[in-house]
């Protein structure tokens, strides 16, 4: 059998180098992985990009999605040659469903009341609004579990998400016809744990809980995701 190529989608307010640890730990268990870039200008541009990517790789792909970049996964992997969907600390959306929709089943998280709005032009001269989170709150919110002089950095280097990747609204739901993990944060103070547990859940999801981990997880506990994402592509393969 094949062993699928892991596509790697980041969340928002950081980049591809929060994969560091857990891509290190996947190529040395032979593993073939990629990163790319993730637009955070709202759910249907950045899905079609994320399906972009996915269709230009030859041979099965293993989507792996933190936070908001579980969205994202959720509906390019209806691609043809996604053979399975892994979730880290992650929204699992429904079809037609929005973050804010999944957001508000359950009580406000850190993040709700840390958020710094900007705008940013539009190709025809109007402006949009995107969000970063509050520079002194940022360890706290997003990082608890990583030493504090990287969550200064990671803070100072934030990449804003625009709000229409809050509102706009799944188009497929792949883990209706693919299978899927989970990784849930139970110290999360981004995204709610109860709404992580919930999504991955209702998906039929196989379910991993690291405690005492922050959104953050990816960076703090790169061999417990790595070893997740093992997990997915024995079964994938």
């Amino acid at each position: 059998m094949t062993t699928p190529t892991v596509v790697l989608v980041h969340g928002g307010f950081g980049d591809a180098a929060a994969w560091i640890g857990v891509i290190s730990e996947l190529r040395s268990r032979g593993i073939p992985v990629i990163a790319p870039p993730n637009p955070l200008r709202g759910l249907a541009s950045d899905a079609a990009y994320v399906t972009s990517v996915v269709s230009q790789i030859a041979g099965p792909v293993l989507l792996v999605g933190h936070s908001y970049g579980g969205a994202l996964i959720t509906v390019a992997g209806a691609a043809e040659n996604v053979v399975g969907l892994v979730y880290i600390a992650a929204y699992v959306l429904h079809e037609g469903e929005s973050l804010d929709d999944l957001d508000r089943r359950f009580p406000d998280s850190s993040l709700t009341s840390n958020l710094k709005k900007w705008t940013y032009p539009l190709v025809d001269g109007d402006s949009a609004v995107e969000v970063t989170i509050d520079e002194a709150a940022f360890p706290a919110v997003f990082a608890a579990d990583v030493a504090e002089e990287v969550a200064g950095v990671l803070a100072a280097a934030q990449r804003p998400v625009a709000t229409a990747a809050f509102t706009e609204t799944a188009s497929a739901a792949a883990w209706q016809l693919k299978p899927s993990w989970a990784l849930v944060a139970g110290a999360d103070r981004a995204i709610n744990p109860e709404v992580q547990r919930f999504g991955a859940e209702r998906a039929g999801s196989v379910v991993v809980e690291l405690p005492d981990a922050s959104h953050a997880v990816a960076l703090s506990e790169p061999k417990q995701v790595a070893d997740l994402i093992r997990d997915a592509v024995r079964a994938t393969s």
